[in-house]
């Protein structure tokens, strides 16, 4: 049986479990994910989501890997602007930031948060370290890459065909403010 993982907001009412291996384990700092990391950042109790070097943490499963056990009423969504491709959603109970996700996406980037720091899975690579004033910060842990990779593309591409090409929607009606 593929190992599950069972992971909440900060108050425990949105609950969710995490079937199987992550796509991969990556930090982003794109200019986006930046941007409103800062603006949830500063909504009260708004958690840190911010590594020292500015990026944000992100754990990729397949949607179809992801099962809410729990407060899905309580999620909203949150865009930088309303022609955004990307939304993330946050649970509205306590302003804990639980996924976000690219229009017509068939996976959805976990937030890092959601995990203690000795149960978050390791971190494979950064990526849009392009968007960075200077990029020649980053430590050489793992690749940065300037945009996203081949790579990485090739594991969303297989984990697109391991669900048949389909992409499921998530109706979420709230709408958070930041």
């Amino acid at each position: 049986m593929p190992p599950k993982i069972q992971l909440h907001c900060a108050c425990g009412q949105v609950r969710l479990e995490a079937t199987g291996d992550p796509i991969t384990s990556t930090e982003c700092h794109c200019a986006s994910c930046r941007a409103s990391a800062i603006r949830l950042q500063a909504v009260p109790n708004g958690p840190h989501l911010q590594e020292p070097n500015g990026g944000t943490r992100f754990v990729l499963y397949r949607k179809d890997r992801i099962d809410f056990l729990g407060g899905w009423e309580l999620l909203e969504s949150f865009r930088l602007s309303a022609d955004a491709k990307t939304r993330r959603v946050i649970a509205s109970c306590c302003n804990t930031p639980v996924f976000l996700e690219f229009e017509n996406g068939h996976w959805l980037s976990l937030y890092g948060g959601l995990w203690t720091p000795e149960t978050l899975p390791r971190l494979e690579l950064r990526t849009m370290t392009s968007d960075l004033p200077d990029p020649s910060v980053l430590p050489d842990d793992v690749p940065n890459m300037r945009r996203q990779s081949g790579r990485f593309f090739v594991k969303l591409l297989g984990a697109w065909i391991a669900m048949g090409f389909r992409a499921p929607r998530l109706a979420i009606t709230g709408e958070f403010r930041a």
